[in-house]
């Protein structure tokens, strides 16, 4: 019986490897998106359903899944991932949680400095939010992997980490506010291209496509200046899960449709 299941098994994988090679062929051949961005959700159901013994569990294994996926967006050419890792409001989970999580970050940006990919593709890291609001233990980790990877220009990796788009919007305008009071710009000088400059994401185009696991279908105070005219993806699978075949049906679904930007 035991050999049965192995064959079963092995059929399957190898009926998945085909048409995973065919879904990238396919993809390749159209037009890839410059910029990618995810709200990463789903860790916390992940563990609960599968039994993990603590929510933590399921955010290591997301932990993983990024890692993943970075590498399919190099594979592809996709030059910026900007990821939704820990918003403001995600403060107010139990302190256990949050604890755990500070010491998870702090290690995944020492990692991630510390890879050897990253440096072969010249992957720049930047974390994006109130990083003042985060312990000392990981803005340190953040300096670190920003110090080490701050001359690469291939890609960009933005990590939003104690994010949240309106807070995002309310500290340009203060800038903005700043900066008139101050004489270095007036008041007709303030258009959309110059309101995009002040924010986080000011040096980069929008997000192209911005896709969420999980089955929620909502923002979440995600990217809500830059997303006006970004391709929206939802999936239903919970983030630990996502595969590389998942990624790629966001993407041929980005390419067949047709971006009018309201024209």
């Amino acid at each position: 019986m035991s050999r049965v299941v192995d064959i079963s098994k092995a059929i399957s994988e190898t009926a998945y490897r085909t048409y995973e090679r065919m879904l990238l062929n396919e993809v390749k051949n159209g037009p890839i998106p410059k910029h990618v961005a995810i709200i990463m959700d789903g860790n916390r159901r992940f563990a609960q359903e599968f039994g993990f013994s603590s929510a933590v569990e399921g955010h290591i294994q997301g932990k993983r899944k990024l890692e993943e996926v970075l590498e399919w967006c190099l594979e592809l050419g996709v030059k910026v991932l900007t990821v939704y890792a820990f918003s403001t409001e995600n403060f107010r989970r139990r302190e256990e949680e949050v604890n755990a999580l500070m010491d998870l970050f702090a290690k995944s940006f020492r990692d991630a400095a510390d890879d050897p990919r990253v440096h072969k593709y010249k992957v720049k890291i930047r974390a994006i939010g109130q990083i003042s609001l985060l312990p000392k233990h990981v803005r340190d980790a953040i300096k670190y992997a920003e110090d080490k990877t701050k001359d690469y220009n291939e890609y960009l990796l933005n990590i939003a980490v104690a994010y949240g788009g309106r807070e995002e919007i309310i500290s340009a305008i203060r800038k903005i506010a700043q900066d008139v009071k101050a004489g270095k710009i007036s008041p007709s000088d303030i258009d959309e291209r110059m309101v995009s400059t002040y924010l986080y994401t000011g040096d980069i185009p929008d997000p192209d496509l911005i896709l969420r696991t999980s089955g929620e279908e909502r923002i979440s105070n995600f990217l809500l200046w830059q997303l006006a005219y970004s391709e929206l993806y939802f999936t239903d699978i919970y983030w630990p899960e996502f595969r590389k075949i998942d990624f790629l049906r966001a993407i041929r679904s980005y390419q067949k449709r047709q971006r009018r930007f309201g024209k």
